[in-house]
């Protein structure tokens, strides 16, 4: 059989390949040839093909086939063999396949081999691809080899130990001897790879960490000498010696200096040091600043020293080198909690670089401005932050307006400057603000009482100018139509009032309903607040007829909000003051039930017939003010289809009332929402609501509102129950109470069989 072709020329020729599909066929080819000569068992030319194989794998070609060769290769006795060999195992094994166990034997023997190269290749091997069992086998070796004084195996063991404790941490006590001289070593390779050791140590055992931090003097003369002297002139890189050393001795001290206030007073001079003197004209010294910076943070540092850093950290802003600002801006997000007043003074730095043109630096530079905002300079920082979301691209609208948002919510010197700042994020960016904008924005407004005014003329004066932010319409839409007696009689005295007819802002309204801007929800909201002003403008027949026109739209929401409105101005008008009434001041949170938000499609509105909890109904005129308290349309809607409620228990000062409704659109299910108010003086904990029904229906019982039942009946408890009722039989149902009462807990049994008929029939 002819010698099969040299991998110099089977490079060249690979090279001279025009088309993918024309390398193929050489390499098929090739391929095919060194099959034939692996079954031949040719051992004169296994190196060569094994090399050839190699330089196929390393172009994405499939080697698997070699394996086994290059174990032959390793229990060869040329060093060549051996050499080509290793390098096949550490590319073409893996711990995944049985086939490097084959390997162990070898490897033990290579590693007492009386030729230091051929022990040097064993050790890279093992600390490349080692598997844990071989690890297991081969500690005891490696342990002797990073004992001996020969310095090229010193250098080589200590890597593969590295890997050995990655693999089998419990190893990890069977080297500690032998690092005891490690950083005494002359050799840079051996202090070098020592230092590997010793920081894989350390990371992976606290015992290690304590028994190793009395190391940190020793380091710390190490790292002097390299600053002060240079420790070898070859291993100089752009003027700074050895700054790989330098770097992995600092990420070793700064894991022995953490949380330890002795090691890392003893380290404090040696960082200043290196802070002040590493030239920064290069990258290499802006390396090394930067695990200075790190290792000064992480380490109980004097207070000079961080804000020493920090100020390396703003420098490191006015760099050219995009990947240095963004390294800088990422070090002082995770600093600016515990060093803020030192990370201020490069507020001004910071603020430029959202005017940067690469999007991971001006999202970086976003994030920070928002955590470097407080009260004293909220002002500033919300003009540029306004600025940089009237220019920025589109994917940073979202999460700038709801820094925007929270930043004003807790540092606003003013609600009015607080709204107006909200209302110039929804006119810039409304279609990218959050689902809960619009709700908070409404609650800011309710409960800023002198300002009903002036941001209701706000806010008409911005529907005139633009209707296609849609959260700012809905807004606006609501205002209106809660304060629209304030627009029309010009009584703002914030600014210059303007006068506005009721034609006029009924005609803004109107126009919302018709446009092609609006969504379904801006719509909803548009048709209440024209609801609303019939008690507030004295065009009521306009907006009867606005309203019974959209009683045959054919959006069923809006159908069925017009048709509801349409029976209050016919059935309930005596009602219709007080359901329409101004809303009270809201509160975040409530015991009985907040003012509920539904999301739809991503836009929000206050519940209308979605809501799952509507407020209790007692009396018929505590029942009016509920409804106008918690604007919600569900009751209304329960008395326009004429079910009433009921009182399905009353004992002990515990009452259970249930209001109901049809479920939408399947008429077979009923919806029940239970009331529970507690009479008595003192609150019932714990509160569980249980029922069962016969066989022949279905419940599904909603989680409770709270388990607290509030005393003096200052609050409700709300729950719903579902029940399917396909064979339209009377309604049933056995309830279950469990509450602590005064530490005492309460159970108690009940049958409710006088359900109304309208309730299942």
């Amino acid at each position: 059989m002819p010698a099969p072709i040299r991998l110099r020329e089977l490079i060249r020729t690979i090279r001279t390949a025009r088309t993918q599909a024309e390398e193929r066929e050489m390499i098929q080819k090739e391929c095919a040839a060194i099959r034939s000569s692996f079954r031949e068992e040719d051992n004169t030319y296994r190196c060569r093909n094994v090399a050839k194989l190699l330089y196929m794998h390393m172009l994405g070609y499939p080697a698997h086939f070699g394996q086994l060769e290059c174990l032959k290769l390793i229990a060869s006795q040329k060093f060549t063999d051996k050499r080509i060999g290793y390098l096949g195992a550490m590319l073409l094994l893996d711990e995944r396949q049985d086939v490097h166990l084959l390997m162990t034997n070898c490897i033990k023997n290579d590693l007492n081999h009386s030729t230091q190269y051929v022990q040097g290749l064993a050790l890279c091997t093992l600390g490349c691809m080692g598997s844990s069992e071989m690890c297991r086998d081969l500690a005891g070796e490696v342990e002797k080899l990073l004992k001996t004084s020969n310095s090229y195996l010193r250098k080589k063991a200590a890597l593969c130990a590295v890997h050995v404790i990655r693999k089998v941490p419990e190893l990890m006590e069977m080297f500690l001897p032998a690092t005891k001289n490690l950083l005494s070593e002359k050799n840079h390779g051996v202090l070098h790879t020592s230092v590997v050791l010793l920081t894989e140590m350390c990371e992976r055992s606290p015992d290690m960490l304590a028994h190793f931090r009395k190391l940190v003097p020793q380091l710390v003369r190490i790292l002097k000498n390299l600053i002060m002297s240079g420790y070898s002139p070859e291993h100089d890189v752009s003027g700074i010696s050895d700054p790989f050393l330098q770097v992995r001795i600092l990420r070793l001290l700064r894991i022995l200096g953490k949380s330890d206030d002795d090691s890392s007073e003893a380290m404090n001079d040696i960082l200043a040091q290196v802070a002040t003197n590493t030239e920064t004209s290069k990258n290499v010294g802006n390396a090394i600043l930067y695990e200075t910076v790190l290792t000064i943070m992480d380490i109980k540092s004097e207070s000079g020293l961080r804000v020493l850093a920090i100020n390396i950290l703003g420098r490191f802003l006015l760099n050219n080198d995009k990947n240095i600002r963004y390294v800088a801006l990422t070090s002082l997000l995770k600093t600016v909690q515990t060093d803020h007043n030192a990370v201020q003074r490069h507020r001004s730095t910071i603020v430029d670089c959202l005017k940067d043109l690469d999007v991971s630096i001006k999202r970086r530079a976003m994030e920070l401005s928002f955590a470097l905002v407080n009260g004293n300079n909220i002002r500033g920082m919300m003009k540029e932050l306004l600025y940089f979301l009237d220019s920025c691209d589109p994917e940073f609208k979202a999460d700038c307006a709801s820094g925007v948002f929270l930043a004003a919510e807790k540092y606003a010197p003013s609600k009015r400057w607080h709204i107006d700042t909200i209302m110039r994020v929804l006119t810039t960016a409304g279609s990218y603000v959050r689902d809960d904008s619009v709700p908070n924005l409404i609650q800011l407004i309710t409960n800023s009482v002198e300002m009903h005014a002036y941001t209701v003329q706000r806010l008409y004066k911005a529907l005139l100018d633009d209707i296609s932010q849609q959260p700012l319409v809905q807004v606006a839409s609501w205002c209106i139509g809660e304060y629209g007696d304030l627009l029309v009689s010009g009584q703002c005295e914030e600014e210059e009032p303007i006068q506005v007819t009721e034609d006029e802002v009924l005609d803004v309204l109107e126009g919302l309903l018709v446009s092609n801007l609006s969504t379904p929800v801006t719509r909803g909201y548009a048709l209440t607040a024209i609801m609303k002003l019939s008690t507030r403008f004295s065009s009521v027949n306009r907006i009867k007829k606005v309203v019974s026109i959209y009683g045959s739209s054919i959006d069923v929401e809006l159908q069925q909000r017009a048709v509801e409105y349409n029976a209050l101005f016919k059935k309930y008008d005596h009602m219709r003051p007080a359901l329409l009434e101004r809303m009270p001041i809201m509160e975040k949170t409530a015991t009985n039930g907040p003012t509920e938000i539904v999301q739809t499609n991503g836009e929000t509105e206050p519940s209308v017939v979605e809501s799952k909890h509507p407020p209790p109904v007692t009396q018929p005129t505590n029942q009016v003010t509920l409804i106008s308290q918690s604007f919600n349309y569900l009751l209304l809607l329960t008395l326009c289809l004429g079910i009433p409620p009921m009182t399905a228990y009353n004992k002990n000062g515990l009452k259970i009332d249930f209001t109901f409704e049809r479920a939408n659109p399947n008429p077979n299910i009923a919806v029940i929402t239970i009331h529970a108010s507690n009479s008595t003086e003192a609150d019932m904990t714990d509160f569980v609501f249980q029922a069962a029904v016969p066989k022949t229906f279905q419940l599904q019982l909603l989680s409770p509102s709270s388990n607290v039942v509030p005393a003096l009946n200052q609050g409700t408890v709300t729950q719903v129950i579902r029940v399917l009722n396909p064979q339209k039989q009377q309604l049933r149902m056995r309830i279950k109470l469990t509450y602590t009462l005064k530490g005492s807990a309460v159970q108690d049994l009940a049958e409710v069989n006088n359900f109304p008929p309208q309730s299942w029939q």
